[in-house]
């Protein structure tokens, strides 16, 4: 290789700043895309780990109070018919609507038990939607990022082409920069992509188990319910 030829081409910024700076428009806008899909997906997955934290940490210590051997009535009255936590609104909703099953003579109104399972599984379906909520963006990232990086980097290759027809020089210091903005684009769209793909699975798996719980008390709970029912 010429020394000149190479002197230029070890002039050539290739950092990240520079990559971004020498790319043609469609490919700054696709990084852009790219940059602004990988922060909205990390700040749904930093909010996700949090609220799941949350939701079972809240989840286990009303369970500790369910079982306490505490009258469900007073347990109830402390929470009250609208409590911040999942697992309490869950309980609160099957709770208020035995209460509203009672007569005013103390009998209990026809079909309670399935208006109270209804109720329950009406709860739960809120929070199910609302834990899975933002889900659906992980998803679309991680499916879609690596082929807008590719749309990418195949405009810039194509525009590092049109570059070397019209200098006709097939020289690295022509060549060069024009294949690595295409190729950056391409890491970028792998960068959003990936941990979108792994943090989905994962939050979905932990959604589907916290959801399960609220299934499985709900059950135990209308299983109470039935005992002083048919007692």
């Amino acid at each position: 290789m010429d020394p000149q030829t190479l002197q230029l081409a070890q002039e050539i910024d290739f950092s990240m700043w520079g990559l971004f700076a020498r790319a043609t428009l469609t490919v700054k806008l696709v990084m852009l895309m790219l940059v602004l899909a990988s922060v909205w997906g990390w700040a749904i997955i930093v909010e996700k780990i949090v609220s799941y934290r949350a939701a079972r940490r809240e989840a286990a210590k009303f369970d500790r109070a369910f079982w306490s051997g505490e009258p469900l009535d007073e347990l109830y009255d402390q929470i009250g018919p609208e409590p911040k936590g999942r697992a309490q609104r869950v309980f609160a909703a099957g709770m208020t609507e035995w209460r509203r099953s009672h007569r005013d003579d103390g009998g209990l109104i026809a079909g309670a038990h399935a208006r109270i399972d209804r109720s329950m599984d009406v709860a739960i379906q809120k929070e199910s939607e609302d834990l899975q909520r933002g889900l659906p963006v992980l998803a679309t990232v991680g499916s879609t990022a690596p082929f807008v990086g590719l749309f990418g980097t195949v405009w810039g290759i194509m525009h590092a082409f049109i570059e070397i027809a019209a200098q006709q020089d097939t020289s690295l210091v022509v060549v060069a920069p024009g294949i690595a903005e295409a190729l950056f684009a391409t890491a970028l769209g792998l960068v959003a992509a990936i941990p979108a793909v792994i943090f989905y699975n994962k939050l979905s798996a932990d959604a589907d188990r916290i959801i399960s719980g609220y299934e499985a008390f709900a059950d135990e709970f209308s299983t109470i319910l039935s005992r002083q029912l048919d007692a």
